[in-house]
């Protein structure tokens, strides 16, 4: 097999997808990161790419480039002492008002009220980014050549297109493909609160003549823009672990907790999984047969390493419910998100500092348990990083047994 090894300084782009509460798991991973490389190392990452909270995350480290490890601890400051109300309001009058607005909505059929554009309130989030982030260090960062490329994901509501918006030094040109695409734009907070607006619980944001919403939706591909920004390598960090989960026995209906913490799992990351396995499946024929060139693009080989929790955070989250705020306690209650298999729907709003630390602690560790993996990719990079991670072994093991059953 002809294999192509990655070569010494490759571009490496971090991808971040969504997440909601769990991308403090991100932050624990980039502290291992920051604590493997020389104190004053600037950002490793050439290209920088994020969805929805994953977004968040990669504005803080393009804004302080120059300067990888500040960038990580203000990070980890903000993930640390988190609280729910720093992302929506969760007051009583607020909560009364949202409820209210939404029960005359529904009985009025949209006479007395109009219909409520989100659950939430996250005003209070956009002024805690409005204080963390300096647009301008991106640029600034960029100019020192610290920094190739950002982008942020985002849903336009009436184009129905995933948009991955870039900022990035001259010669990366827009691209467009079925339902995503890829436009140059001066990035600001519109464009990180637009990839946060999670369907239903936050409002959608309104840039230039559309709406968009949360990047993870429409986003079938989510690798694929920091290869568009000239990425050869990536490193993933997720926020979901691979393993399934047993089926209850005798099963039980869902909840509407359940099904609603279902479908942002599905949502924060299915596209990662199917992306991961397309990608993996193009390393095959590339590595067997050598670049291919297929409508009039070449398909490379990109080693990817991929790094995901080591253990369920669902799990995880049930053990924090005390944690939030009673009126949201009360709400998740009425949802069913609080009984036995409703820990999804918690896992991805409990912006709470107890289970922010446990999931920057746990990224922290599975980081440092696959350290030499990391410092070979980063550095020097004669490791075959795309097998180097479990998730990608088995993918490949897999494609390889079902070759074996069609000979």
């Amino acid at each position: 097999m002809n294999r192509n090894v990655p070569v010494r300084n490759a571009r490496i782009g971090l991808v971040l997808p969504g997440g909601g509460a769990r991308a403090a798991y991100q932050v624990g991973v980039l502290r291992a990161i920051a604590d493997l490389l020389p104190s004053r190392s600037s950002n490793p990452f050439p290209v920088i790419t994020g969805t929805s909270a994953g977004a968040v995350n990669a504005t803080a480290l393009a804004v302080h480039a120059d300067r990888f490890r500040v960038a990580v601890g203000n990070l980890e400051r903000v993930w640390r002492n988190f609280r729910v109300s720093q992302v929506f309001r969760t007051d009583t009058s607020s909560m009364l008002r949202s409820g209210l607005h939404w029960l005359l909505a529904m009985l009025s059929g949209g006479w007395l009220l109009p219909p409520p554009k989100s659950l939430f309130d996250n005003t209070p989030l956009r002024e805690l980014l409005r204080e963390h982030f300096d647009f301008d260090g991106i640029r600034r960062a960029i100019a020192a050549g610290h920094l190739d490329a950002l982008a942020i994901a985002a849903a336009g509501y009436t184009s129905a297109r995933s948009v991955s918006f870039y900022e990035s030094k001259e010669g990366h040109r827009p691209w467009s493909r079925m339902r995503r695409a890829g436009e140059p734009a001066v990035l600001t907070l519109d464009h990180v609160m637009a990839s946060v607006s999670v369907p239903f619980l936050f409002p959608p944001v309104l840039m230039g003549q559309e709406y968009y919403g949360d990047g993870s939706m429409r986003q079938a591909t989510p690798f694929s823009a920091a290869i568009h920004l000239g990425a050869q390598r990536l490193l993933v960090i997720g926020t979901r672990n691979d393993t399934s989960l047993p089926v209850a026995v005798p099963p039980a209906s869902p909840t509407f907790g359940q099904i609603f913490g279902y479908m942002l799992d599905a949502l924060f990351t299915d596209g990662m999984y199917s992306d991961l396995e397309r990608l993996t499946q193009v390393n095959q024929i590339v590595d067997q047969v050598g670049p291919v060139v297929v409508a009039g693009h070449e398909l490379k080989r990109i080693d990817m390493l991929v790094i995901v929790p080591s253990r369920d955070l669902a799990q995880t989250a049930r053990h924090h419910v005390a944690a939030l705020p009673r009126q949201l306690r009360v709400l998740l209650r009425t949802m069913g998100a609080l009984n036995t298999g409703g820990g999804q729907l918690m896992s991805y709003l409990l912006f709470q500092d107890t289970y922010t630390r446990e999931l920057i602690s746990l990224g922290y560790g599975d980081a440092m348990r696959r350290k030499d993996e990391l410092l070979a990719f980063l550095g020097a990079g004669a490791a075959d990083a795309a097998v180097g991670t479990g998730i990608g072994r088995r993918l490949a093991s897999g494609e390889e047994q079902r070759t074996q059953s069609q000979q």
